[in-house]
């Protein structure tokens, strides 16, 4: 469908939005306050522009989910929230970043752990910049609120493709108690959780939430083979030979462990102060595990383990680190075991003082994580293996003061400023190509390459927003958020084995490169208007034009090859920006019993952030290239008054995400000359290495997804309470990877869960089956080529790499049992 046309629709259902609240005035009279026990749509509270509003009435595209709907629908973490959001998805990955989020088809490769999300997570309004936050468990939890495109001037710098704003529950002003045990059938999960939470004095509340599982299954299978690893030692000329047995059968067997403390202080009634101190323990024997081989073109069979059968649904193939070689290699258990460890704990301390139409707000942070791994990165149980190990520390201190003024007046205004300190330390060690050097020392005797960088950042922000209502229906507003950063990088590769493929520099290279440092600045100013009339309390029509910026970086994962001439070029990379119009109208109409929401945007994107892979020499690189996305969002939500507690609820999205600059784009694995590889020629390669991508589709987009939703809670009896609610999503196929490989596309995909209740009205005591991707579909969030798969590329010979997905989680059903006092 042609972008115009959607736009004509959209002009079209806003005038139609415009006429039925006078239609519905004529037939039932004057809207009415909604009333929960009445049946009809319930309001949610956000804080879209840091500033209490219903969700109706902010001029922003948001989704706001309740806690109840989080409870009921099991809402504990990144991937279930976008697995309910059309526009919004989630890949989870064992290296780089450690996760890929994408809206609205705008998204950061997980590859590189230089690259901070596009799709900012904040959690109790405190900026999380790591892909990593996918591996923290959300629970107790206020609300979510999920914003769609840019959101520079209240969120920051990193929030150019959208938010997810976490809100985390706060002390109850009465004594609580809630329980909840479950039992997830397919990964043969356990799981616990306790809250308890109350007044400690008049003036000071508590609570504390933990939470525990533990996995005796998985989510995946591992079909891998004993495989037979032979390595020429280059001292000796002996070739050894190590058994590489699989890695658990079962996989991921995660054991967590999280908890979270809240002190609030409420001595007068003109200031508050909140303090949260979090933690979270997260343990996997395998941080690869979701890592399938989805296509392969030799014959549907894995280039290097022709035995291994691609496309199978939920299986991977993965080989542990010999004992013999993990018992010296840095970073590995000594039985060679593939494990992912992820540790966190974080404090947030808010402090509010409010007085008349005056209000301040500080909000100061410190976060820190760590993980490591042992990752089998061939993914393939193959004779030819890649092991890795990694170590990655993330350290952020941050601290945001706000001041916002509510007069009855026509103008107010809102200013803040804020300072970030962090620092990520990084070590990875890699071995390859079926070497050893009995000569090295013993750490080093099977390393290919061992890398270690860290970087830097310092950031001083400063923002501010005025309103004016010239009438009462009309508000416009004006902001500007301006970012002053700095970070500073290294990179080195301390020890490198010189016989593979002569590619890896050194530290001590003789032409002085081995070696890279980097002192980056970063200046930016993302200014930010909107318009928005309120002919009714029943209805709102706006429009913005908003900007955005993504810091601009060092790819501390990246690897200096000595066919570079220009190492500092490879691991830098530009800034982010993002700027464009959106505009919609939000109704709710009959009597608060429809909530029917229309939004159209369109936004450019400068220097967009791409990490690609080179599979052939297994390296990474930072690219960035021009894109658009464009497209149309309808939201829906009916609760009928008629039949109290039956509620439906949906949306549909067209988006249409293309580069549109970028004419040197690197050719994926194996791409032949008649493909599009037919730019820049290699003498070294013997073909072609760059292709044209411009109107190429962008990673992980499809150009439609959709949900629909129908919940319906009634009584029993006077005591009891049954609930049931099912959700559709639906996905048109898309490109898995960033480059134009048809070999990675996804089909379209529709999954469906299910949540069954019973239980007391008074919260006693519930019972509950939730069931999540119950169609059991498989389909990957993202891809790489397969690590060293794929040859003659730019040629007209080439064959193609193998890909692999970031796969899906399989169908799970849980059964649980809470309560509440």
């Amino acid at each position: 469908m042609k972008y115009s046309v959607l736009c004509t629709a959209s002009l079209a259902a806003l005038g139609l939005g415009l006429m039925l609240p006078s239609v519905a005035a004529a037939q039932s009279g004057p809207a009415k306050a909604a009333d929960s026990s009445q049946g009809g749509l319930t309001d949610i509270i956000v804080t879209a522009r840091k500033r209490s509003e219903s969700v109706q009435q902010v001029p922003v595209a948001v989704t706001a989910v309740s806690a109840e709907v989080i409870r009921n629908q099991d809402l504990t973490s990144i991937e279930k929230i976008a697995a309910r959001t059309p526009s919004f998805s989630v890949g989870r990955a064992s290296n780089g970043s450690g996760a890929q989020l994408t809206m609205r088809g705008i998204g950061s490769s997980s590859t590189s752990i230089g690259i901070e999300q596009s799709v900012a997570t904040v959690v109790d309004g405190v900026y999380y910049g790591q892909g990593r936050i996918i591996q923290e468990g959300f629970f107790d939890l206020g609300r979510i609120e999920i914003l769609k495109g840019p959101q520079a001037l209240f969120f920051g710098k990193n929030a150019t493709a959208g938010v997810i704003s976490i809100t985390t529950a706060d002390p109850t002003d009465t004594p609580e108690f809630r329980s909840r045990a479950a039992y997830e059938i397919k990964a043969e999960q356990v799981l616990g959780e306790a809250i308890f939470s109350g007044p400690l004095s008049d003036t000071l509340g508590a609570r504390l939430a933990i939470r525990g599982s533990k996995m005796f299954g998985g989510y995946y299978r591992n079909v891998a083979n004993t495989q037979v690893f032979s390595a020429l030692d280059l001292a000796t000329g002996a070739v050894n030979s190590y058994d590489a047995a699989p890695t658990s059968a079962d996989q991921p067997r995660e054991k967590e462990l999280i908890a979270r403390a809240t002190l609030k202080w409420d001595p007068t009634e003109e200031f508050s102060a909140t303090v949260k101190v979090s933690g979270d323990y997260n343990r996997v024997n395998n941080g690869s595990w979701n890592y399938s081989g989805f296509f392969c073109e030799n014959g549907g069979r894995n280039t290097l383990n022709p035995a291994y059968q691609c496309g199978d649904k939920f299986v991977t193939h993965q080989n542990k680190l010999p004992a013999a070689i993990a018992a010296s290699f840095p970073l590995a258990k000594k039985d060679g075991q593939l494990y992912n460890i992820y540790k966190s704990w974080q404090t947030t301390a808010s402090l509010k003082y409010k007085k008349d139409a005056f209000e301040i707000t500080s909000v100061t942070n410190y976060q820190w994580n760590n993980n490591s791994w042992t990752c089998a990165c061939d993914y393939a149980s193959s004779g030819t293996p890649t092991w890795a190990t990694e170590d990655s520390t993330w350290r952020a201190f941050s601290s945001e003061l706000r001041a916002l003024t509510t007069l009855d007046g026509p103008i107010n205004v809102l200013g803040g400023a804020l300072y970030q300190r962090t620092k990520r330390p990084y070590q990875q060690n890699v071995l390859l190509a079926n070497l050893e050097d009995s000569s090295q020392a013993a750490e080093d005797r099977y390393a290919s390459v061992t890398k270690v960088s860290a970087t830097k950042g310092e950031t001083i922000a400063l923002f501010g927003q005025v309103t004016v209502k010239p009438v009462s229906t009309i508000e416009a507003a004006a902001g500007v958020r301006y970012t002053h950063e700095t970070k500073d990088s290294f990179f080195t590769q301390p020890y490198v084995n010189a016989a593979p493929f002569g590619l890896f520099r050194p530290s001590n290279s003789a032409d002085g490169l081995g070696i890279v440092n980097a002192s980056q600045v970063f200046n930016n100013w993302s200014p930010e208007a909107t318009i928005s009339w309120k002919p009714n309390r029943s209805i709102m029509v706006y429009g913005a034009y908003k900007t955005a910026y993504k810091s601009g970086g060092f790819t501390n994962g990246g690897l200096n090859s000595v066919l570079s001439a220009s190492p500092y070029d490879d691991l830098t990379f530009n800034p982010e920006r993002a700027r464009g119009f959106e505009g919609g109208i939000k109704t709710t109409l009959a009597d608060n019993q429809l909530r029917l929401n229309l939004n159209a945007y369109s936004y450019q994107y400068k220097d967009l952030q791409i990490d690609f892979f080179n599979s052939s020499i297994i390296s990474f690189q930072t690219l960035t290239a021009d894109a658009r996305t464009k497209g149309v969002e309808l939201e829906f939500e009916y609760a009928p008054r008629s039949l109290e507690g039956l509620n439906f609820h949906g949306g549909l999205n067209f988006n249409r995400a293309r580069y549109t600059n970028f004419p040197v784009a690197p050719c994926y694995a194996g791409q032949r000359v008649n493909e599009g590889c037919n730019q820049l020629f290699s003498a070294a390669t013997g073909g072609f290495t760059r292709q044209n991508l411009n109107g190429a589709p962008l990673s992980v987009a499809p150009r439609w997804t959709g949900s629909f939703g129908v919940s319906y809670d009634a009584d029993v009896s006077a005591d009891y309470i049954f609930g049931v609610s099912t959700d559709l999503r639906y996905s048109a196929s898309y490109l898995s990877s960033g480059f134009g490989n048809e070999d990675s596309r996804q089909s379209k995909y529709a999954t469906i869960d299910a949540t069954l209740r019973f239980g007391r009205k008074d919260e006693r005591w519930e019972l509950a089956v939730i069931g999540k991707n119950l169609t059991n579909r498989s389909y990957v969030t993202g891809s790489i080529d397969g690590p060293s798969t794929g040859s003659g590329t730019g040629t007209a010979l080439g064959i193609h790499a193998d890909q692999q997905g970031f796969g899906s989680l399989p169908r799970t059903v849980m059964l649980q049992v809470s309560s509440h006092f």
